[in-house]
This record gives structure tokens, C-alpha cells and sequence, in this order.
């Protein structure tokens, strides 16, 4: 009995452990969704999701950009507060859906395949599908069972499995653009980084295509969801911080890279705690706030 003690002890440390990769990513993901509400002010457009620009032909370009940055704003803070926090984040997911990733798709179609189109809108297909996963980990919401789909919005398995797979296929798109566009990526790789820019190019485009595929496969979706947000949040501090001032691309990276690794975050700690029927009780009444 003594030699178990311990062993339930250091169980327990690591569940919090666990459990505490959710409210972080779900932290970092509405702090970076402030910062992408306010460059919608600021660029005059819509920036979540890099939205192709605003249609020459439709006017209130200003006044729709301060609009949805403001509802942007709100979910954000909704989802820090954890009031109404899954009902913010699904108009969240619902306003990337109908202004970014379905206006995306008829550039894709007419696009070289995996050129930097792509790249757009893999970042607006992750935050659609991370902003679900953030959904999934707050309790139900009432107002949700109104509506056809509401079974599906208030459960949790359907909309982290939906996250994964969007956060894999992004993972796998940027991947593959390492090696297409080797020279562009590796000059973004700061002078002072040690060792050779086109090796860490490879070395990344491995490391994003390992994450895409490991996070569709169940059994790895855990780790490289970790490893992934890891990645992604040292992005932060090595590329996007110092280019912010020098490109308009990294002002709005800065919030994307959190944004991503918040996504990943939440995934990670959701996988570990299980997304199976039992798991989904596990997640609910753990109280993570």
C-alpha cells in the first residue's frame, strides 16, 4: 500500500499537468484572437483567417471590417471568461467559415496546386476547426439544442476530432511548401539563429509533415499536437517577432503563430484525457476553467 501511494500521487500531478494544456490553449488562442480583432481595424479587412481581400464591387469594406473585428473582440473575451465561452467560439468558427474559408475556395481551385493560396487557406481552415475544438471544451450550451445541428455543437468528440484534422491538414500543406519554396522559407530564418538556414527549412517542413500526419492517426494524436504547438509557439520569438515591423504578413502572424499553438494545445490535453464516451464525462466534469 505505501509503495502505491506515491504512484497515485504522481498520477494525479501529471492529470493536472494535463488538464492544464487546455485553459493555456485556450488562453492563448483568445488573447491572439484580440490581437487579430484589432489588426481588423487597423488594415481595414477581415484578418482572421486571411480572408481574400474585400470584393472591389461590395462597399462598407471599413465598416464591415470594424464590425467583425469587434465580433471577433467579444468571442474572444467570451471565451477567456467562460461565459457563453462555446456559443462564442462556434460564431467564431461560423464567421471564419462564411467570410474566409468558403471565399478561399474558389481562389484555391484556380490556384497552382500548393502554392501560397493554400497557405491562406490552411489558416483559415485551422482556425474554423480550432475554434470548434475550443468549443468542445466548455460545457454545453442550451441556447445550441434550438438548432438541427445542436447536438453535434454541444458534443465534444465530433468537433476535437474536426479540429485535428484541420490542424493535420494545415500542418501537412505548410510541410510540403517547405520543401516547394525552400528559399523563401529559409530566408525568413533570422541571421543570428545558429547553423544553416536551408537545414532548418527541411529540418521544419519534416517536423510539419510528421505533426500533420501524426495528428490524424489517434494513437499519435496526443504528442503531435504537443510537439506541433511547440514548434509553432518558438515561431513566435525566432521569426514573426522580429519581421513584424518589417512586413505586414508577420503583423498578423504574430497573432496567428499563438492562435495555432493554443489550437494545438487544447488538442493535445483533450486527446490525453480522452475524447471516447467515458473520456467526454472525464472532460466535462473536470471543471477546467
Amino acid at each position: 500500500m505505501a509503495q502505491k501511494l506515491p504512484d497515485r500521487a504522481s498520477g494525479a500531478r501529471a492529470r493536472r499537468r494535463v488538464r492544464a494544456l487546455i485553459p493555456f490553449g485556450r488562453i492563448l488562442f483568445a488573447l491572439a484572437l484580440i490581437g487579430l480583432g484589432v489588426e481588423h481595424f487597423v488594415l481595414g479587412d477581415f484578418v482572421t483567417g486571411r480572408a481574400p481581400a474585400w470584393p472591389g464591387w461590395l462597399p462598407g469594406r471599413t465598416g464591415g471590417a470594424a464590425l467583425s473585428g469587434a465580433a471577433i473582440i467579444a468571442g474572444a473575451i467570451a471565451i477567456l471568461t467562460g461565459r457563453r465561452a462555446r456559443l462564442a467560439a462556434i460564431l467564431v468558427a461560423g464567421m471564419v467559415l462564411v467570410w474566409a474559408l468558403l471565399r478561399h475556395v474558389p481562389v484555391v481551385a484556380g490556384a497552382p496546386l500548393l502554392s501560397p493560396a493554400w497557405t491562406a487557406a490552411g489558416k483559415a481552415l485551422t482556425f474554423f476547426g480550432g475554434a470548434l475544438a475550443v468549443a468542445g471544451t466548455r460545457p454545453p450550451d442550451h441556447l445550441l439544442d434550438r438548432i438541427p445541428a445542436g447536438r453535434f455543437l454541444n458534443g465534444t468528440s465530433g468537433l476535437l476530432a474536426l479540429g485535428r484534422l484541420c490542424l493535420g491538414t494545415f500542418l501537412l500543406i505548410t510541410g510540403i511548401q517547405h520543401f516547394m519554396f525552400t528559399p523563401f522559407v529559409a530566408s525568413l530564418i533570422p541571421a543570428w539563429f545558429p547553423g544553416v538556414p536551408v537545414f532548418w527549412t527541411y529540418f521544419a517542413g519534416v517536423a510539419l509533415i510528421a505533426g500533420g500526419i501524426g495528428l490524424l492517426v489517434p494513437p499519435t494524436a496526443w504528442l503531435a499536437a504537443l510537439l506541433a504547438g511547440a514548434m509553432v509557439f518558438s515561431w513566435i520569438w525566432i521569426v514573426h517577432l522580429p519581421r513584424t515591423l518589417a512586413s505586414v504578413s508577420d503583423s498578423i502572424a504574430i497573432f496567428e503563430a499563438p492562435a495555432v499553438a493554443g489550437i494545438a494545445f487544447v488538442l493535445a490535453g483533450a486527446r490525453l484525457l480522452g475524447t471516447d464516451p467515458a473520456g467526454r464525462d472525464q472532460l466535462r466534469s473536470s471543471r477546467i476553467t
